[in-house]
């Protein structure tokens, strides 16, 4: 009796380090940008500023998915997901938003499209993808948001630099900073979310599946995406509220300056609870995923127990009448 033993090898890719190195080399490489242009007044060197800035946050959450995704997914893959899907996704998004009127439910509406245009774009990449998993999906849901989030903050580096004034570049790097710090727990977090429920649900399964799960996803992450960006909104009334200013007060659309602290406290607050709050939703879903997961490994493995049978040979047990006879020693998982 021969036995072969299939030798699974460390992913080649799994080199774990290279996304802080890579996030660490780029952040030295843009301040000496930033240096190189004040010093000279160099402004050819502001679209290397922009690409820098709004790419090396999410391309390193790129970097970090290529260390640890596992299965039929390639390198190849997630970069053409993260810059193909990138530019789907805002040019979907704009036509998307282009209809859309000024208003309460603006920045809920700007969710919903948002994450309906980042869902196909997770369904198209993964359509493919073994195993499909809770885990596996959150990673490359994560990698289409960080697609979509390099090019808008691209976007808004690039308004916020253009003023009638000429470049503004500290309004530039202001805005750069602002979106890489909070990029994570943006677009990022909301399609990981999406993605993990996604797969979660078609575990075991060549094919996605359609269930109340994954619309619920997609509402839960499009609310918390419409709550992020009306953050501003919502802490600017709230300091109006908690501090009896009256509406009036309010100088030709901007909050007076004896607000403006209060107002940038509970902006940050603000922002940290929906983050918090996108953490704890996603490192739920993992969890009940990973648990239904063993729940379901464990019952076909007792399904599998129950029902093998010794097979016949010269250790398999006598039919009914027969004398036991053993002609050799038994294997060793009968003794």
């Amino acid at each position: 009796m021969t036995l072969e033993t299939a030798h699974v090898g460390t992913h080649p890719h799994h080199r774990h380090g290279w996304w802080w190195k890579t996030l660490l080399s780029g952040f030295l490489l843009w301040v000496v940008t930033i240096i190189v242009t004040v010093a000279t007044q160099n402004t050819n060197l502001v679209p290397t500023i922009i690409l820098l800035g709004s790419f090396l946050v999410p391309f390193t959450v790129v970097l970090f998915v290529i260390e640890r995704v596992t299965g039929t997914v390639s390198t190849l893959q997630l970069v053409t997901a993260f810059f193909v899907g990138g530019i789907l996704g805002v040019l979907g998004a704009s036509l998307l938003e282009s209809d859309l009127r000024p208003g309460a439910t603006l920045y809920l509406l700007v969710g919903f499209a948002e994450e309906l245009v980042k869902g196909v774009l997770l369904v198209v990449v993964g359509w493919r993808v073994r195993p499909k998993t809770a885990r596996q999906g959150a990673l490359l849901g994560a990698t289409v948001g960080a697609g979509f989030s390099a090019f808008e903050s691209a976007g808004y580096a690039f308004n916020a630099a253009i003023t009638t004034r000429g470049i503004d570049l500290a309004s530039l790097l202001q805005t750069e900073v602002a979106r890489a710090v909070l990029s994570p727990v943006g677009h990022v977090l909301w399609t990981a979310i999406l993605g993990a429920v996604l797969f979660g649900v078609a575990h075991g399964r060549p094919r996605f599946r359609w269930t109340w799960q994954v619309l619920a996803a997609y509402v839960v992450v499009s609310v918390l995406h419409g709550l992020w960006d009306s953050n501003s909104t919502i802490s600017t009334l709230l300091a109006f509220v908690l501090t009896g200013t009256p509406f009036s007060a309010a100088q030709n659309g901007y909050v007076p300056s004896s607000l403006a602290g209060i107002v940038t406290s509970l902006y940050i607050a603000g922002l940290a609870v929906v983050s918090v709050i996108g953490v704890a939703v996603l490192v739920g879903v993992l969890l009940h995923y990973r648990r239904q997961a063993r729940r379901v490994a464990a019952q076909q493995g007792s399904a599998a127990l129950g029902s093998w049978h010794a097979p016949a040979g010269p250790w398999s047990a006598p039919s009914e009448g027969a004398e036991q006879v053993w002609h050799r020693t038994p294997p060793p998982h009968a003794l």
